[in-house]
């Protein structure tokens, strides 16, 4: 997988796209296409990891392993996950709970979405 492709997956794990990111990183909006052909600098790789919480190597293709540092990466879910049990202070949220933040995170990323388009 090249440098593009994985700025490509975790621009669309964050619903954005390649293009987006770029823009909201101030970068050209057509440098990571540019990166098919081209290398980075290491300044912009990094500025990328950082903005993916990635390292530089698997941007790089070198390692397969995300991980900066796996303590310090958060924990990743999908709220949407059914066999996925959400606690709050030690208790698990009933149906009607998680359907809460489930509209409330629908409402997060429409806003998102829209505050991108603008």
């Amino acid at each position: 997988m090249t440098t593009f492709d994985k700025i490509k997956e975790l621009s669309k794990k964050q619903g954005q796209s390649p293009k987006q990111v770029a823009i909201k990183l101030g970068l050209g909006e057509n440098l990571f296409y540019k990166w098919k052909k081209n290398s980075p600098t290491a300044d912009k790789l990094q500025l990328v990891a950082e903005y993916f919480y990635v390292s530089t190597d698997y941007l790089l293709g070198r390692t397969d392993n995300p991980a900066i540092n796996e303590s310090e990466i958060p924990k990743e879910f999908d709220i949407t996950d059914e066999s996925v049990i959400i606690n709050y202070e030690g208790k698990a949220l009933s149906e009607s709970e998680k359907q809460v933040l489930l509209a409330t995170a629908r409402a997060l990323v429409e806003q998102r979405e829209k505050n991108v388009e603008e």
